[in-house]
């Protein structure tokens, strides 16, 4: 079969042209974290009743323009979910971060899509007329609310998975990236709750959605990070 190709053994010989579905795969992962990020951005900067500070993102699905965040969510996601397919291509599923680096990445990107189909409930006086105040959960918002969890959970996960991977490398920054990025996302975004400013959470996730596409440009754009 030839090199680069999406396989089941998800390897991929080092030094050689990607096959173009390889490449297409990973440039999806490049792009899915600033896209999602700048849209969240874009949205805070332009909706109106929304205070980033009081509403966490999720909220940005609700209203008259919540369609917008809906479809960053599926949008991003199955860019993610494009982006695994392309890790699994390029990696080779003995070395370091070869099986479950895909596999974590593919739930972040599950993770996003399922943030997409079910919404979460109104509250804090978002959109106009929902009570001031926590919301009362629905089915809806329950399954959504797991979505933070396993996302969070599975990238921060991940991170560290190839952080071992660029150590064995010999990659000093990426290791020390791929260690920072979830430790900022940690210690940033839950700080939010105790701080009661929901940017926090948004800036602490920023920084593991941001490696996840910095990763797939590193496999994109250097063969020596293959195999």
């Amino acid at each position: 079969m030839a090199t680069g190709t999406l396989t089941d053994s998800g390897s991929a010989t080092r030094g050689r042209p990607l096959d173009p579905r390889t490449r297409a795969a990973l440039a999806c992962g490049v792009a899915a974290g600033p896209l999602f990020v700048l849209l969240i951005a874009g949205q805070y900067a332009s909706r109106a009743g929304f205070d980033p500070a009081r509403h966490p993102l999720s909220m940005l699905s609700l209203g008259e323009q919540g369609w917008l965040q809906t479809a960053n969510f599926l949008v991003s996601g199955m860019l993610v979910l494009a982006s695994a397919a392309g890790l699994k291509g390029v990696l080779d599923r003995r070395s370091p971060g070869g099986t479950w680096g895909p596999r974590l990445v593919a739930v972040y990107g599950a993770g996003l899509v399922w943030a997409g189909l079910f919404r979460t409930d109104p509250a804090e006086g978002y959109p106009a007329g929902a009570p001031d105040g926590a919301a009362q959960v629905s089915w809806h918002g329950a399954l959504h609310n797991l979505a933070p969890v396993g996302i969070g959970l599975a990238l921060s996960a991940a991170c560290l998975v190839f952080a071992r991977r660029f150590a064995r490398q010999g990659r000093t920054a990426w290791t020390a990236a791929s260690v920072a990025a979830p430790s900022f996302y940690f210690l940033v975004g839950f700080s939010a709750f105790p701080a009661e400013d929901f940017r926090l959470l948004f800036i602490g996730g920023a920084a593991v959605w941001l490696w996840a596409s910095a990763l797939s440009l590193k496999l994109l754009t250097d063969p020596s990070a293959r195999g």
